[in-house]
């Protein structure tokens, strides 16, 4: 059955199907290695687009990059998953939530291989208190890994404008998107239009659009790659929107 919330007296709404989220309650095997300073972010950006935010909270010290299976051409950005270390001599019994924001495309993470590259933060949070350069010194471990719904507290789905963008070739990146995290496709509505557009995926977790001249305010709907959950922002991108902007719907899944 699907369900449609409608959010009064706001300028957005969601539907979908039914609500829940993706969720793994079993551990699979994997390796992961780490790369950057010892204690420090990881990559500067990455492979996903999401820029400066791999800098900050909420990302900021559980951003990792991904093999290929798990990378997905792009469309694996923004998931979330546990990762915790086996060696119980040094590794802690918590697991740690990491975000995938980059891609490892060679070495340890070819062959299709399941592997993640973390950020030295996130790698050595795997361990107990003190023994966190004893286990980055180890190099590639044996970890195991399942997905789990991504939670950003306080924050709202957000949409950042490209750089680049134009009113004949537009593109979209989505921010802290709840729940699957991930991205299976996206659309926009122009104003006073009720057709939805597709919207094509780019690279990374960047869409866009071709066509135009395309008049804004702008809706824009995602649907979730894991679980197809639809999000629909009603005119959360203004008539004037700015390259390089960001606008943060009052909306996210719960």
């Amino acid at each position: 059955m699907k369900v449609v919330l409608v959010l009064i007296g706001s300028s957005s709404v969601v539907s979908g199907g039914p609500l829940h989220h993706i969720s793994d309650t079993h551990w699979h095997p994997a390796t992961a290695t780490w790369y950057g300073s010892p204690n420090g972010d990881g990559s500067d950006g990455g492979a996903c687009g999401y820029g400066s935010l791999v800098d900050v909270r909420p990302l900021r010290a559980r951003v990792g990059a991904a093999s290929p299976v798990l990378f997905k051409g792009g469309e694996g950005c923004g998931a979330c998953f546990k990762v915790k270390c086996l060696d119980k001599s040094i590794c802690s019994k918590s697991a740690v939530t990491v975000i995938i924001t980059d891609e490892c495309p060679g070495g340890y993470c070819s062959g299709g291989c399941t592997h993640f590259d973390l950020s030295g933060a996130a790698f050595g949070r795997m361990a107990d208190a003190g023994f966190s350069n004893q286990l980055r010194n180890r190099g590639e471990i044996s970890i195991v890994y399942r997905r789990t719904p991504c939670k950003y507290r306080g924050k709202n789905v957000a949409f950042r404008v490209d750089e680049g963008s134009t009113d004949h070739w537009f593109s979209l990146l989505v921010e802290f998107e709840d729940g699957d995290g991930d991205v299976g496709s996206m659309n926009i509505r122009q104003a006073n239009s009720t057709e939805w557009l597709e919207m094509m995926h780019l690279w990374g977790a960047n869409w866009v659009i071709v066509g135009g001249p395309l008049v804004g305010p702008f809706s824009v709907k995602l649907t979730t790659l894991s679980t197809a959950a639809t999000l629909s922002a009603r005119d959360v991108i203004p008539r004037n929107w700015s390259p390089k902007a960001t606008y943060t719907s009052r909306l996210n899944f719960s």
